[in-house]
């Protein structure tokens, strides 16, 4: 978690906000609320003390410690966690163009947590992931004025997410790109049909991210499809977006703190609720080469309704498809840790357990110039073949 400690100065918090008295008279911390839509699902004072108010509807990726009996370690403890948790929904900055966007705000370039916690805070930790965000206690702003789904985007966000070019803005019109993971340039659009997400890259990765989307479109697997767009004359792809404010999405990485703490198995979870997703990702991934699947770039969707978990997401993220093709085998799955297999094993098993769902072939002119991918692609696909 973070490693930032925060100030324990008597009744200040950290931007200089005094201690509130309440109607009883007791002194109520000056802290934070944690919101799901318009509930408020937990408490935090500036000193870590938590109340837990709706625990089914907590971030599955936030713990909290109700029961500190004045420890400071657990009270430390719970404040790192928080703030953990309002900067992973900052950008990292190993992302291209991080430095512009962040420069555009007037952001530090170095970030520790409690740094990137201070700019998502500054937007209410708003996302396109989920429902969640953040107020301090006091403050009568509503997710209904506020939310990302209902109010329009700022063009200027586009520029530097997708082009790296600095302008200013301010943290709010950024929220929706600050919060988008990875490392290849992109940015939301609204446009009139709803959200769409321009991916960069090169032409490179815009060309492999469409040719692997092409293929799974061939296999009755869930899966989002990307289409090749033009911003400012340059091609990029372009993809709808799978959340709203009836569905959020939950990484691998972030359920993996919910099932720590719930002991869960995630991927026994995971065979459980939704095997056509989780083995065709697989299988996919090992017909492509993609060797993009970590824990971020997968898992579930939750019912905003009751925050639970109801399915995997449709597989995305495809540009970095065709890099681990020069043997049959493939790379390391990612998705089957801490189980060491190969692509090609993983895949095997996922075709004994759903079989191939191929419903269609792929049209092979489509691999263009790229014979020794065609090549590839018709070997893999002919070993698993052999399985059904």
């Amino acid at each position: 978690m973070g490693r930032n400690v925060a100030s324990f100065e008597d009744g200040v918090f950290a931007n200089g906000a005094k201690n509130s008295i309440t109607a009883s008279g007791r002194r109520k911390a000056e802290g934070y609320e944690i919101m799901h839509k318009e509930r408020i699902v937990a408490e935090i004072s500036r000193n870590g003390r938590v109340d837990i108010l709706d625990e089914q509807f907590m971030p599955y990726d936030l713990y909290l410690d109700v029961e500190d009996d004045g420890d400071i370690d657990i009270l430390v403890n719970n404040l790192n966690n928080f703030y953990h948790w309002c900067a992973s929904r900052v950008l990292s900055l190993d992302r291209k163009y991080a430095k512009e966007i962040l420069n555009s705000i007037g952001a530090p370039q170095a970030l520790t947590d409690r740094d990137r916690a201070e700019i998502s805070l500054s937007y209410h930790c708003v996302s396109l992931t989920d429902v969640h965000w953040v107020r301090r206690r006091g403050e009568t702003v509503t997710f209904a004025q506020i939310n990302l789904y209902d109010h329009p985007l700022n063009d200027a966000t586009v520029e530097i997410s997708l082009r790296g070019r600095q302008m200013t803005v301010t943290n709010q019109e950024l929220a929706p790109d600050l919060s988008t993971k990875g490392c290849f340039p992109k940015a939301w659009i609204r446009q009139k049909d709803g959200f769409w997400l321009l991916k960069d890259g090169g032409e490179a990765a815009v060309r492999r991210e469409l040719l692997a989307s092409e293929i799974y479109q061939c296999f009755d697997v869930p899966q989002v499809k990307y289409s090749e767009y033009f911003y400012d004359g340059e091609p990029v792809t372009r993809s709808r977006i799978i959340t709203s404010k009836d569905v959020s999405m939950v990484s691998k990485m972030a359920f993996d703190i919910y099932a720590c703490n719930y002991e869960l198995d995630t991927l026994a979870e995971c065979r459980r609720i939704d095997p056509v997703t989780y083995y065709g990702m697989n299988i996919l991934d090992y017909l492509t080469g993609n060797i993009d699947r970590h824990p971020e770039n997968w898992g579930f969707l939750v019912d905003n309704r009751t925050n639970a978990y109801v399915s995997l997401y449709p597989l995305m993220d495809f540009n970095q498809c065709f890099l681990a093709y020069d043997r049959l085998d493939g790379a390391g799955c990612q998705t089957v840790f801490p189980r060491r297999l190969t692509q090609r094993e993983a895949a095997e098993e996922a075709v004994a357990c759903i079989g191939l769902r191929q419903i269609r072939e792929m049209d092979m002119r489509k691999f263009g110039d790229m014979e020794s991918e065609a090549e590839m692609f018709q070997a893999r696909l002919a070993l698993l073949k052999k399985i059904c």
